[in-house]
């Protein structure tokens, strides 16, 4: 009698563990529909999901091992709720070579991270040569630099790419048709920009907007911290601490709602066009965050559409999407990837679409 109640004691304790996820899952899984301003701890938990959907299904095992039938339908349930927020991140498949082979528009974004601040110009002239492997029509570039500001990398890249719009600071893009118009679109209190560019493209005027929105601002506080490690070894500078710890959290929720705006820039930016877009770039956030969400609007993003696997972008220990390519309804994605490269923390995306 009293093992029996030890065990109706777990699975009790295991119900109300189990009520809880979920309902922190459904939350997530809504998040990114409110501002992080005013709605931050809500907004944060988007950034977990992956977390919560693993904490579900180690659940929904628990409960096929115990027999308990009912009970295992809310994380199967929970689970399922979770699916269209899987597909941004994984879709079944593989890179369908038949599609790549038909005639289209070749996209591609990369982050390029000031090519390492290499300046003999190898970096550079790498990304280029996968370029070219690609077959890349339009590419956008965040973090460009030129090689020790002779115009090298801008001359070299104008062999393959004729045509050419630069941003404000680090932003360009790179085409193979006519750019007819550009405009930069500077953020308040922000190093980061976006521009658009508007590409001929045999007669169909296309708007291209490259963005590059606010990073989270871990990397900054965490190199602060170990240059005050440094100089005071004595003293606890390491992510347990309290301060760090603080610092952390006060300036990834700062870098959230900077982002955050800037993307209801780029929103309101382009409905003021009527031409088909294309916005693609470094959104340094999340799938199903209210950046992507705002950024998404009714376009489609492209890894939904014709991806397949597993979708990171940044190369580092965080190993996240960040980096999209979303296009009217106007288009029809052919292909959608990423290629392994090791000249940036980030990875290019490419993307093949039609019209």
């Amino acid at each position: 009698m009293g093992k029996l109640a030890v065990y109706k004691y777990i699975s009790m304790m295991f119900l109300v563990i189990q009520c809880i996820l979920t309902a922190f899952t459904i939350v997530a899984l809504f998040g990114g529909d409110v501002n992080p301003a005013g709605h931050s701890a809500r907004a944060m938990l988007v950034y977990i999901l992956p977390v919560l959907i693993a904490a579900n299904v180690l659940m929904l095992i628990f409960w096929l091992v115990r027999r308990k039938w009912i009970y295992a339908l809310i994380p199967t349930i929970t689970i399922a709720c979770c699916v269209p927020y899987i597909g941004t991140i994984y879709q079944f498949g593989s890179l369908d070579k038949k599609a790549e082979a038909e005639k289209g528009l070749k996209i591609a974004t990369y982050n390029v991270a000031m090519f390492g601040r290499e300046t003999s110009g190898f970096q550079a002239q790498d990304i280029l040569a996968q370029m070219r492997r690609q077959k890349v029509d339009v590419l956008c570039m965040q973090e460009y630099s030129e090689m020790s500001g002779d115009k090298k990398n801008s001359k070299n890249y104008m062999e393959y790419f004729p045509y050419m719009a630069v941003g404000r600071g680090d932003m360009v893009v790179f085409s193979r048709y006519p750019i007819k118009d550009s405009k930069t679109i500077d953020f308040d209190d922000s190093n980061q920009s976006a521009m658009w560019a508007d590409v001929d493209v045999k007669g169909q005027a296309i708007r291209f907007f490259n963005v590059h929105l606010e990073t989270t601002g871990i990397n900054r506080t965490m190199h602060q911290a170990s240059k005050l490690q440094a100089k005071n070894p004595y003293e606890d500078f390491s992510p347990s601490n309290s301060r760090v710890m603080n610092a952390l959290f006060g300036n990834y929720m700062l870098g959230m709602m900077f982002r955050a705006g800037q993307a209801i820039t780029i929103a309101n930016e382009k409905r003021q066009t009527e031409k088909p877009c294309i916005i693609c770039g470094d959104f340094n956030d999340v799938p199903y965050s209210f950046v992507y969400n705002t950024m998404l609007g009714d376009m489609v993003d492209g890894f939904k559409e014709c991806g397949s696997g597993w979708m990171h972008t940044y190369r580092g220990k965080k190993a996240v999407r960040i980096d999209y390519i979303f296009h009217d309804k106007f288009f029809k994605g052919l292909t959608y990837y990423k290629e392994d490269l090791t000249t940036s923390d980030h990875l290019p995306v490419f993307m093949k679409v039609t019209y």
